[in-house]
């Protein structure tokens, strides 16, 4: 039996704990402020681990959980997600082996088709691994929207794919790979647009840059239009309708299917920068300013006239029915349309499209089966024994 005669503590055999006297209770005024701290840290904690709502979700500077996916927000962003991985490929699954022996043949191709090909296998094979490393090295930690970044993830390892593509072509048709993977130092036309690029690969891939100014967020929306409209959007396609056109003749078929792809991919990679930029503008609009539109503008002159530079490199001739005067026409179509797209006003009022077939081939499905040509041989991962 407990007894409370003194003031000795007595211990309960079965739980150790110590009975004290009332005389021996807490003090209660310092119980009651050890509770209040208590309720206050708890207090804290619940503002600082608040659920995300959809609502308090930002492309860039928000102030969520970046690792929190769901609720959505930019479905949109989620969408282009799920399209690229349903859109997967690889190169290996295209068979080569017409493109090979056209190219064995000395009477398969002439010169300026054999230039076409080996310049822009220069300039693609190194400008998708720019792009992955801005990507993943820049725009990725900026971007505070984690539908977005599901995306870029997606993005970056698409232009790996891309990469890979250029480099099987090659290896394929037996070419001189430290020549091709050289080109963008040694070729002036395609260093000059990878020197374009390169200061706008810098900025973003600064570790000490940061976001959160009216200065910096404007160097990041100008880096993200410089990659999503003119490298994607526009320094792609000379080289695009280029390769096509050689697969529209029956000639490098091969080659040509995978340029098929990828330029669905870039496509994509190119409306997901566009939206990405919109709506940077829209949550922010204080950084839409006139000087910020004109640099713009005066960017989109130069991308024109370095791409028209490398449509004339690669084209001394008329070759496959083009000519380097025709892609000056469609350049200033295509600066039109990427113009528009992000409420810039047009550059070339009156530019005409001389290639409506390459909207055609964008959407795979208007031309053929996407997997109707794919190699018999190919695996997927569910198909492969781990024994």
């Amino acid at each position: 039996m407990l007894s409370f005669e003194d003031d000795t503590p007595v211990a309960t055999p079965a739980l150790g704990l110590q009975m004290v006297k009332p005389s021996q209770q807490p003090n209660r005024s310092a119980a009651t402020a050890v509770l209040a701290e208590s309720q206050a840290d708890e207090s804290e904690n619940s503002e600082r681990f608040t659920r995300v709502r959809a609502e308090d979700k930002r492309i860039i500077n928000a102030r969520t959980d970046v690792n929190q996916l769901v609720p959505f927000k930019y479905k949109w962003a989620w969408e282009k997600y799920l399209a690229g991985c349903a859109n997967h490929w690889m190169p290996q699954e295209i068979n080569m082996n017409r493109d090979i022996a056209l190219w064995k043949n000395p009477n398969g191709l002439t010169d300026d088709e054999r230039l076409i090909v080996k310049r822009n296998l220069g300039f693609f094979v190194t400008a998708d691994s720019l792009a992955a490393n801005n990507i993943v090295l820049g725009t990725y930690r900026h971007i505070t929207a984690p539908e977005c970044r599901q995306y870029l993830l997606r993005q970056a390892f698409e232009e790996a794919i891309h990469t890979h593509a250029y480099q099987y072509i090659a290896e394929s048709l037996g070419l001189d790979e430290s020549e091709i993977f050289a080109a963008y130092k040694e070729v002036k036309c395609i260093r000059d647009k990878d020197d374009f690029l390169i200061p706008f690969i810098d900025v973003l891939t600064d570790p000490n840059f940061k976001t959160g100014t009216p200065e910096t967020d404007q160097q990041l929306l100008k880096s993200l239009i410089v990659f999503s409209c003119i490298m994607e959007g526009l320094f792609f396609y000379v080289g695009f309708v280029q390769i096509l056109s050689l697969g529209r003749q029956n000639k490098m078929t091969g080659a040509s299917e995978q340029y098929q792809y990828i330029l669905r991919d870039e496509s994509m990679h190119c409306n997901f920068g566009i939206d990405l930029v919109n709506t940077i503008k829209m949550e922010n609009p204080h950084l839409w300013t006139p000087e910020l539109r004109r640099e713009l503008t005066d960017l989109f002159q130069k991308a024109v006239e370095l791409e028209y530079a490398y449509a004339e490199d690669t084209m001394p001739r008329g070759v496959l029915g083009l000519n380097a005067p025709m892609f000056k026409e469609y350049l200033r179509f295509i600066a039109n349309r990427r113009c528009q797209q992000i409420g810039l006003d047009q550059l070339y009022p009156g530019a005409t499209n001389p290639f409506p077939w390459m909207s055609e081939l964008i959407d795979l499905k208007k031309e053929k089966n996407f997997f109707e040509t794919r190699v018999i041989e190919y695996q997927t991962g569910g198909a492969l024994s781990w024994d």
